[in-house]
């Protein structure tokens, strides 16, 4: 799907924990991932869903990107259907946006590294983890769809 004037259009990437979800967002011409922040899952502010529908109010993405967890050997536990369950939700309630699923597997590991060596503390580390995942996941997706978009998505 396109915005006007051929550009592909934002997409948002999630990576939902059972505590926390990471949030990114592209560029409208799918170059670069940023990080949006971290979510609750649930709280007294509607948790996750509530700061979900507020990007999709204010980034207008035209894809919406969720980690799927796999096993290190690719297949699929009680997490991943967990996930795909959800997704399935989030299509019924969103019949204008497209979904999609992106293996998430190793990010939050690459993230804490990363942010160990950049020196940031525990709590800072715990506080930004999910959101440093999500962008590692879209920006993983969009150089995929840039340099190999014949091969398909997961």
């Amino acid at each position: 799907m396109t915005e006007a004037g051929g550009v592909p259009g934002r997409v948002l990437a999630l990576d939902i924990g059972s505590v926390r979800v990471g949030a990114a967002i592209s560029d409208p011409r799918r170059l670069i991932a940023q990080g949006l922040g971290v979510w609750p899952v649930s709280g007294k502010d509607g948790g996750w869903r509530q700061q979900f529908e507020a990007c999709v109010e204010e980034y207008s993405p035209t894809l919406v990107l969720i980690g799927m967890p796999a096993r290190t050997n690719g297949t699929e536990g009680p997490e991943a259907q967990r996930i795909a369950a959800l997704v399935e939700e989030l299509r019924a309630a969103h019949p204008e946006l497209e979904f999609a699923t992106w293996d998430e597997r190793f990010t939050t590991v690459i993230a804490q590294q990363a942010l160990l060596e950049a020196n940031v503390s525990r709590k800072g580390r715990r506080e930004h983890v999910d959101k440093v995942a999500a962008t590692l996941i879209l920006q993983s997706w969009l150089e995929k769809q840039r340099n190999h978009p014949e091969l398909p998505n997961f």
